[in-house]
């Protein structure tokens, strides 16, 4: 019997479309082999127990608290490149704040705020013009005795600008009564918080609805307090010696003019970066001193861009 070969091709067509459906198919995973991918593992950072600012109890047993609070915390855990260089520069600016808030009694939670308001940058200006570690504005920078000219800018002489927090901070205690309402104040303004403690009939922070920025203000120093103290509680494992040391110096005292910084630091065996990064107050390449006032100017010694002090 003789096939004729046009007559049988549609139906070879039909079996080898069925056959290869039918491998396709088999070779498909089933439900039971399907294994779960997961990219990465994201967990939610453990809120504290308890937790104190300023020796005062932050109300965790509120759910607003403990929302605003986690959600700050998960903004300092998972901005990890930022939140580590914080953990490695702690030491070389808390070295410097710590003495200054405790012989201002001004408790040592506020150097939280330093870090919140500047990220440890002693350079740092906003938009609005608020400088150095405590980003002061002018007007309330010159009120509590800091000077400022086109050559000299005390806001970026980190403990003179520490001296003239702290007499902020303890004006607006006496008026506030509490350290937490006292650090809201210094990012909305007294008046700012004066006028809604007027408006709501309320007077602490916690009790209070303010705008975006300052309502997550607190808590973010809170989230900052509560990294740093523990870091490797939320994954920060950071060694001392990964740490950024303090840098030595020894102190020149200058009541006259200098022509030249660069020549200055040079006579002193460094250059003229290192002395203005020791000195960022210094704002220009020289110093006319018309009136003759005494400063007190940063030499760093020793080797200690080698890691040796």
């Amino acid at each position: 019997m003789q096939i004729n070969i046009v007559q049988f091709l549609p139906f070879l067509a039909f079996l080898l479309f069925f056959n290869g459906v039918n491998i396709y198919a088999g070779n498909l995973p089933d439900e039971t082999d399907k294994k779960k991918v997961v990219f990465q593992e994201v967990n939610s950072p453990p809120l504290p127990d308890k937790l104190f600012f300023a020796g005062e109890e932050v109300p965790l047993w509120n759910f607003d608290i403990r929302e605003n609070l986690d959600r700050e915390l998960m903004v300092n855990c998972y901005f990890h490149s930022q939140t580590l260089r914080y953990i490695k520069l702690a030491p070389r600016y808390f070295e410097i704040i710590e003495p200054i808030l405790k012989n201002d009694t001004v408790p040592d939670d506020f150097k939280y705020l330093a870090l919140a308001e500047s990220g440890f940058d002693p350079k740092a200006i906003s938009p609005a013009g608020a400088a150095g570690i405590w980003q002061l504005m002018k007007p309330a920078a010159k009120e509590y005795g800091l000077e400022i000219n086109d050559e000299v800018d005390e806001r970026y002489h980190i403990e003179k600008a520490s001296q003239a927090a702290c007499k902020y901070l303890k004006e607006s205690y006496a008026r506030y009564g509490d350290w937490t309402t006292v650090a809201a104040s210094y990012n909305a303004g007294r008046n700012g918080i004066d006028r809604q403690v007027e408006r709501q009939k309320e007077s602490h922070y916690y009790n209070l609805l303010l705008s975006e920025e300052t309502m997550r203000y607190v808590f973010r120093i809170l989230a900052l307090k509560t990294i740093l103290e523990d870091p490797e509680k939320y994954g920060f494992i950071v060694s001392n010696h990964e740490k950024y040391p303090s840098i030595p110096y020894e102190i020149v005292k200058v009541d006259s003019s200098v022509t030249s910084f660069a020549d200055f630091a040079n006579s002193f065996d460094t250059n003229y970066k290192l002395l203005k990064m020791l000195n960022p107050w210094l704002r220009e390449a020289e110093l006319k001193n018309s009136q003759g006032k005494t400063y007190e100017i940063k030499i760093p010694k020793g080797k200690f861009r080698k890691g040796l002090p």
